[in-house]
């Protein structure tokens, strides 16, 4: 005992506090498992996202000239450069041209396949390799010999059309010989998604198939590659400049090797940032195991602490040494956490390199693995400095009698203002680092307005509970009691499942939602098929062709053009500063049409909608949110490039549209003659009450014969596509949230786990006193399933909500809920609830009373 007193942490040094530390943590980490998993699961998640995140966008830059095809291209819709255009792009590198449209590919069986036809000249590709099998030079794959023209061919067409190489097909009035096919293109991902197979054919063959008519929705890229010389950022941002200055109103989309494919890198980095979040998710869920754990260490040391203090350390002594014990726990969780993430992007370039369509280039990011280690050591502070806090006023008498009662006090005032103070550094760092500082600063205040509502439940459960009348049955009775007995379970059980619930149904209501917009029953009239590039002076002629072979059908053609918005209020478009839900129609050419009616599907709300024939400057209507993302109201301007020129409008009035029709609509309608000579080609619906796959085939068939031109779009089998991507969306979403559904289920776990001393007590002195074990078990039971089902209740609720939030305002798609869904999940949670609290018990009802009575 001298030995002990003279050893006192009397000085308050940190290094006894460390030496004292270290000496408790020799006997293992008993009772501190899910502590350490808690905080390396958050952090794994978030390292690895960053990681992966990293390599990819490290490989994107990298490889951004292969990507691009370039250094700089030059994109036009419906229309070819100009020869002005043209001699100015000759004049500054090497250009290669490409050409990608929809076509009808034709078997000699009389089969008809959608595809995105590319047409190249004979510099494609001038960086990188297309990959073909069998492997040829290009100039012999595109060849025109024996006839036929040479073209490569996505493996899916050849399966939709039963073909294989050497078979022939034909597109419009040009036959091809299908020479290889195309297994990888250097620059595809900086083409975008096509909803059909790609068809690779020279630009030659292009022309000959008779598909570009004035109008014709085809994008013409020209990339241009500079001298060796001259290959730097500020080479490639002077020829941008240049053209923009030398050609205006050109209206080309222009990207340079740094942003190769845009809507990807967007795409990354938003999907970086709600993996990042699911991983703060994860953390802030295992907070609450690092609460219990350290809460349930303390309570077991209490003996220990009591002895500290009766042999003269200080309460801020002993909050030094238990502080330690955290933040080497917590250090440990956090490299364990790094360490995997920092391996996750090795390991998917070792396993999935070489089928991974994206350029991977794997290597360690500090700077993320740095800002996930601060993320476990601040978690691990916020949720542990409370208990903590507590420990500094822990009595001397605690050796002198069982702390079965303790009365609730706060934590001195210095721990709160620590507390604060690293809460306040979390939420910054999480805020201040995020793509979209909104969705982050809503996911924040959503965390601290769930804890607190799920503290307010337990609250007021225990309270119901203690003020309801004493049952009768013995059970019933037992289990209420354990509700609200002081160091009763029930905020912890609270706490972890219903933030675990809350996650998973937000899961599954946006599953069962996608799925149902994408995978199930087309919407109530909606379209079967859309008709692309109608010739307009065949337009009536069409539309009759589709009459007379679907007479009940409906019918609707409308013009159509391209164009980019390049200038609102007087402001160019790269000045602007839209919302993040406008932003998108900044980015590429939109589709656009003029009428004289308000357009099916529309609402007018604000402004007013003009003459049938009015003929004066032109006007525009502008679907409503998109004028608020990018703040422009009734009356300004907007300026949009169609076919090399720039067209001035007045905002006449602005719509609500229902995009969920799938019916024909545009974010800008036109004034009848705002585009009076300009050439287009016309667009169509064709709308059945019923139809089959061999109805729709021979319709295909029919209109391919009649119309060569004209491309058929099946709206189910473009929702096919949509709703492929959507899958692996969900999946995506659901192995990303899986983390925190863990880090759920070990803090239930670790909950559960840190009430088996009282439990044992409890055990004991009941079977003394006659209770048989089906009693005791069906009563702790009946406590686990109460606890769970009123938690449920919040867990659906806000799973329900958050999910209605996702899907309406970030997804803009219609919600329903899922009622299915919800209940499987109330019964795999309280399962679960119910199976864990029993495991936990039976060991307690396996003790020996007199040994536990001897230690009472």
């Amino acid at each position: 005992m001298s030995e002990i007193a003279d050893t006192a942490p009397r000085s308050g040094s940190l290094a006894l506090a460390i030496r004292y530390a270290l000496r408790e943590l020799r006997s293992g980490l008993r009772g501190f498992y899910v502590f350490v998993a808690c905080i390396a699961l958050g952090v794994m998640a978030i390292a690895g996202v960053g990681s992966v995140a990293g390599s990819l966008s490290e490989g994107l830059d990298h490889q951004g000239r292969t990507l691009l095809g370039g250094d700089v291209s030059f994109a036009l819709i419906q229309r070819e450069a100009s020869r002005e255009e043209r001699a100015f792009l000759d004049a500054r590198g090497k250009i290669s041209v490409a050409a990608i449209m929809r076509g009808m590919a034709r078997s000699a069986k009389g089969e008809f396949a959608l595809v995105d036809l590319k047409a190249v000249d004979a510099n494609y590709p001038m960086l990188g390799d297309v990959t073909l099998a069998p492997n040829m030079p290009m100039s012999e794959l595109l060849a025109q010999r024996d006839g036929a023209f040479g073209a490569g061919a996505d493996a899916i067409m050849l399966a939709r059309l039963g073909l294989k190489v050497g078979d022939r097909v034909t597109v419009g009035n040009a036959t091809f010989d299908i020479r290889s096919v195309v297994e990888a293109e250097p620059d595809k991902l900086s083409g975008g998604v096509g909803l059909g197979p790609r068809f690779l054919i020279s630009e030659d063959a292009l022309r000959a198939t008779g598909l570009l008519q004035p109008g014709t929705l085809v994008r013409w890229t020209y990339r241009v590659k500079l001298p060796d010389t001259s290959v730097d950022d500020r080479a490639t941002q002077s020829l941008i400049d240049e053209a923009q200055k030398v050609l205006p109103e050109a209206g080309w989309e222009v990207r340079s090797r740094g942003n190769a494919s845009p809507q990807l890198e967007r795409s990354i980095t938003r999907f970086t940032q709600f993996l990042t979040l699911v991983g703060l998710a994860a953390l802030l869920v295992g907070g609450v195991g690092v609460a219990n754990a350290i809460k349930s260490h303390l309570d077991e040391r209490r003996d220990v602490i009591a002895t500290f203090k009766a042999l003269g350390a200080t309460g801020r002594e002993v909050f030094t040494i238990y502080l330690t014990q955290v933040m080497v726990l917590a250090i440990l969780g956090s490299l364990i956490g790094l360490a995997i993430g920092a391996a996750l992007p090795f390991i998917i370039v070792g396993v999935f390199g070489k089928i991974l369509p994206l350029p991977v280039e794997a290597t360690f990011h500090i700077g993320e693995l740095a800002l996930s280690f601060l993320y476990g050591l601040l978690t691990a502070l916020a949720f542990g400095l409370w208990p903590l806090g507590r420990v500094h006023d822990v009595p001397v008498a605690a050796l002198f009698r069982e702390g079965v009662t303790s009365e609730f006090h706060w934590p001195r005032r210095r721990y709160l203002v620590l507390m604060a103070a690293v809460i306040a550094t979390l939420v910054s760092v999480a805020i201040g680092l995020a793509y979209d500082k909104r969705v982050a600063t809503v996911f924040v205040v959503s965390s601290v307005a769930v804890f607190a509502v799920l503290r307010v439940i337990a609250s007021l459960l225990m309270t119901l509970a203690k003020n309801l009348p004493r049952p009768r049955l013995t059970m019933l009775r037992l289990a209420i009691a354990n509700i609200h007995r002081p160091g009763a379970l029930t905020p912890s059980v609270v706490m972890s499942l219903g933030l675990g619930l809350a996650v998973l149904v937000t899961i599954t209501q946006i599953d069962g939602n996608l799925r149902r917009q994408f995978m199930a029953a087309l919407p109530e009239h909606a379209p079967s098929f859309y008709f692309i590039d109608i010739p307009t002076a065949e337009a009536t002629r069409f539309g009759d062709f589709l009459k007379q072979r679907a007479p009940q059908a409906n019918v609707e053609t409308v013009p159509m053009l391209r164009g980019r918005i390049v200038a609102a209020k007087g402001i160019k478009a790269e000045d602007l500063k839209p919302s993040n839900d406008a932003a998108w129609v900044l980015q590429s050419d939109r589709g656009l049409t003029y009428t004289g009616e308000v357009p099916r599907g529309s609402k007018v709300v604000e402004g007013t909608w003009w003459d049938e024939n009015y003929s004066g400057p032109p006007l525009v209507s502008l679907e409503k949110k998109i004028a608020d993302g990018l703040g422009i109201k009734v009356g300004d301007d907007i300026t949009v490039n169609v076919l090399g020129r720039d067209i001035t409008a007045k905002i006449s009035n602005l719509r609500t549209v229902d995009w969920q029709s799938l019916g024909i609509n545009f974010v800008l309608v036109y004034s009848p003659k705002a585009f009076a000579g300009a050439p287009h080609t016309d667009i169509a619906t064709l709308t059945e009450a019923t139809s089959t796959p061999a109805s729709d085939a021979k319709l295909i068939k029919e209109v391919a014969a009649a119309f060569p031109m004209v491309t058929s779009v099946r709206v189910r089998e473009a929702l096919d596509s949509i709703g492929k991507v959507v899958t692996n969306l969900v999946l995506a979403i659901r192995g990303a949230s899986s983390v925190t559904l863990v880090s759920a289920i070990l803090v239930l776990g670790g909950a559960l786990a840190a009430g088996h001393r009282h439990r044992v007590y409890d055990a004991v002195i009941l079977k003394t006193l006659g209770a048989t074990r089906a009693r005791l078990l069906g009563a702790y039971a009946l406590e686990y399933l109460l606890i769970g089902l009123a938690t449920a209740v919040f867990g659906v609720a806000a799973g329900s909500i958050a999910a209605w939030q996702i899907v309406t305002r970030l997804m803009t798609l219609s919600f329903v809920w899922q009622a299915g869904s919800a209940a499987v999940v109330v019964l795999a949670a309280l399962a679960v609830t119910v199976g864990l609290g029993l495991a936990g018990t039976l060991l307690a009802l396996n003790q020996k009373p007199a040994t536990v009575l001897r230690n009472l």
